[in-house]
């Protein structure tokens, strides 16, 4: 079957290839933007004798499709890593240092360790392997696109899970983020516990409890 070529392709792979890297992983991570629940970084190296077809940018497919894909990817693939950063954690250090922890969490769960990183963005991560920032890597490189996925469902089937704890906040329609319904869910109820308390949106309504604690 002839791939899409919208679709990201192998071509920073083979570039490293060709200079005796083999064992490629790329890392991405989702979830920067919500205003609950973690953020939750994937690395993946890919077995280049399985190609996956119709792997992208996790936000460009839909969720049946990345749920499917997400099956093949953790099958095939050589080595799956997961990172995850919770709420408290990025109200302590910061959403960035906490996406690039993440990463670097991703890294150290490989089963395998890799010779190279492609890494979604501008910002390097902590770790002695060497790496590559690819600025939209999701749509550029397989193995990124395929740790975007990775991560997109990962995070998606936390946030379901968080849903039946904090039924009050539908988490399960909106995985967290700043909707209409989860914004005035917020005003009435007051955030939970996997609520950034550091982001516009949530720390307006935290007064109370920091009241509280003195």
């Amino acid at each position: 079957m002839l791939m899409d070529q919208t679709l990201t392709d192998w071509t920073y792979e083979l570039n490293k290839r060709q200079k005796g890297y083999n064992r490629i992983a790329g890392i991405d991570e989702a979830g920067r933007g919500p205003l609950a629940g973690p953020v939750v970084a994937a690395a993946v190296i890919l077995n280049s004798d399985y190609p996956i077809d119709g792997i992208t940018d996790s936000k460009k497919l839909s969720s049946k499709k990345r749920d499917l894909l997400f099956e093949v990817i953790n099958k095939q693939a050589l080595s799956v890593g997961v990172g995850i950063v919770e709420s408290p954690e990025i109200d302590k250090i910061n959403i960035l240092r906490a996406a690039l922890r993440a990463m670097r969490l991703a890294v150290d769960a490989l089963s395998i360790p890799p010779d190279y990183l492609l890494i979604d963005g501008s910002h390097p991560i902590e770790s002695h392997f060497p790496q590559e920032n690819i600025i939209k890597g999701d749509q550029l490189s397989i193995s990124i696109g395929a740790a975007s996925i990775i991560a997109k469902v990962t995070r998606d089937r936390l946030m379901t899970q968080y849903n039946q704890i904090y039924p009050l906040y539908g988490f399960s329609k909106h995985k967290g983020y700043g909707t209409v319904e989860h914004r005035k869910a917020i005003q009435k109820y007051g955030p939970c516990p996997i609520h950034r308390r550091s982001f516009k949106g949530v720390k307006e309504y935290c007064l109370s409890d920091s009241l509280k604690s003195t």
